[in-house]
């Protein structure tokens, strides 16, 4: 006791001293954008001790170059550049000739920036509703003969859950081999019991950074966001929803639970494959390349027999990022979409609080006569987020793009809709977070049909919003205005 009052009147006599070297480190020692830089140095400013504190919480980078592993490990494991090259040559050539023409360099650039494969032999089905995902999900999950690989940021235990746990058991004592990934703060109220139990039933489980109770974790501001769900490697899931009543449309704070999941079919599984045993290499301790049947799996049925060609035709790649990515490879694919924009870009996010890049090449798509419409859910789950999201919205209709708050329910898709021609779905939201701190994975689609479908999801969203103008925006009250601002002012740190 008395060596921390001694350590503590310390911190206080060279408080001076300790802001000014660390406002050096901030400054000088690390990349960060400089509304970020301000705004910690503000905070250290006026709380000089508890700053320090939060600091080493959410913002230092000292397991950065720990997380760098796993990029080493992506590059070296995965398939080698010249194959890749040769496989983007060959499917490419299977693309519309429109879209060849018009995104073949989208589709290079997120192949040298991101490592990802173009695949074109897919099938895709979408799902908006939680109840028909995890309906079929079970569906798929009975039919399991080989491995089951599940990750999800938020998992609870709850009546979903006491749907799928069953499942997962049945198929564990039948020999399937299943695993499960969830991150440490999202399954945060997961009780430790519970994954005790599914590991006794044969499922193996690994927590992507674990919960930080009763410690100081300097990882709690990095949060694997990723929703990925691979069965035998014929069937793959990406998208918004994750594991708990909410997602039903059962919650009362809530209400309907509007998201967007994609279920994949064809060559792109293997993509999400590679990415849950990247995560999971890094998380469980064990290497699944060294397994090479859990990638045979992905080009073979049952038995060893190759797959029947899929009846669509579709071109996807799969971009993944985070803070162990050397480029921010998901809002790069976001920034190259809206840059390709001619006609139209729908978005759907729950979180807006893009960087000056992505809300400039909007503004300016806007403002060229680009039909731009932007829509988010009219209430919050993170109040700062909301407000936040609210002031960055308000830019927009500044520039003439039209915003709508969704009202029937929850908004919870993440997607962007370019002139009916492609698309991109996932978990990342357009937020600095999802462009910076998470583990993001989307899948961009190109793809005329599958994208029609997703924007006329989007249009019958439409029916139950309620657009912003520019009049009713400027009417807001000052303790709106005030909340934006305060808000805004944080977006960094959010």
């Amino acid at each position: 006791m008395m060596q921390a009052v001694m350590v503590w009147d310390w911190m206080m006599e060279h408080l001076l001293y300790v802001n000014l070297a660390l406002s050096v480190m901030i400054v000088f020692f690390q990349r960060r954008d400089p509304k970020a830089v301000w705004t910690w140095l503000l905070i250290l400013y006026f709380v000089p001790v508890l700053g320090f504190f939060f600091y080493l919480i959410f913002a230092q980078d000292y397991h950065r170059s720990k997380m760098f592993r796993i990029k080493e490990v992506e590059d070296r494991l995965c398939v080698s550049d010249r194959r890749q090259e040769y496989f983007l040559k060959k499917n490419i050539r299977q693309l519309d000739k429109g879209l060849k023409e018009d995104y073949g360099d989208l589709v290079y650039y997120n192949l040298e920036q991101a490592g990802s494969v173009l695949t074109s032999d897919n099938q895709v089905d979408i799902f908006t509703d939680g109840q028909e995902k995890f309906a079929d999900l079970c569906r798929e999950l009975r039919q399991a003969r080989h491995f089951i690989h599940i990750q999800y940021y938020i998992i609870k235990n709850d009546e979903l859950f006491g749907e799928i746990a069953p499942v997962l058991e049945e198929r564990a004592q039948a020999g399937v081999q299943v695993r499960i990934l969830y991150d440490g703060m999202g399954s945060r109220l997961m009780p430790g019991w519970r994954w005790k139990e599914l590991r006794q039933a044969g499922i193996k489980t690994a927590c992507f950074f674990p919960p930080f109770w009763g410690r100081l974790n300097l990882r709690a501001n990095y949060r694997n966001h990723r929703k990925i769900v691979v069965i035998d490697g014929r069937t793959g899931y990406v998208g918004g929803f994750n594991i708990g009543r909410e997602y039903l449309g059962r919650s009362a704070r809530f209400g309907y639970w509007r998201d967007t999941h994609l279920k994949i079919q064809g060559d792109a599984v293997i993509s999400l494959q590679i990415r849950f045993a990247l995560d999971w290499n890094y998380a469980g301790k064990e290497n699944l390349f060294l397994d090479s049947s859990f990638f045979e799996n992905c080009r073979k049925g049952e038995e060893g027999r190759k797959l029947e060609k899929m009846p669509g035709q579709i071109g996807i790649q799969i971009i993944a990022s985070g803070p162990d990515s050397r480029w921010r490879q998901v809002r790069d694919n976001y920034l190259r979409l809206i840059h390709k924009a001619r006609h139209h870009i729908y978005i759907q996010t729950p979180y807006f609080i893009p960087d000056e890049a992505v809300l400039s090449a909007l503004r300016v798509a806007a403002g060229s006569g680009i039909d731009v419409r932007l829509m988010i859910p009219c209430k919050p789950d993170h109040l700062f987020v909301y407000w936040a999201t609210y002031s960055y919205m308000g830019e927009l209709v500044k520039a003439n793009a039209r915003c709508y708050v969704y009202e029937n329910g929850f908004l919870h898709a993440k997607g962007v809709m370019v002139d009916g021609r492609v698309s991109c779905c996932g978990t990342a939201n357009l937020d600095i977070r999802s462009f910076e701190l998470n583990f993001e994975v989307n899948a961009t689609i190109y793809d005329q049909e599958t994208t029609r479908r997703l924007e006329t999801a989007f249009l019958k969203d439409l029916e139950f919003c309620r657009e912003v103008t520019r009049e009713a925006y400027d009417q807001r009250g000052l303790w709106v205005r005030l909340k934006e601002q305060g808000s805004r002012l944080m977006s960094p740190l959010l």
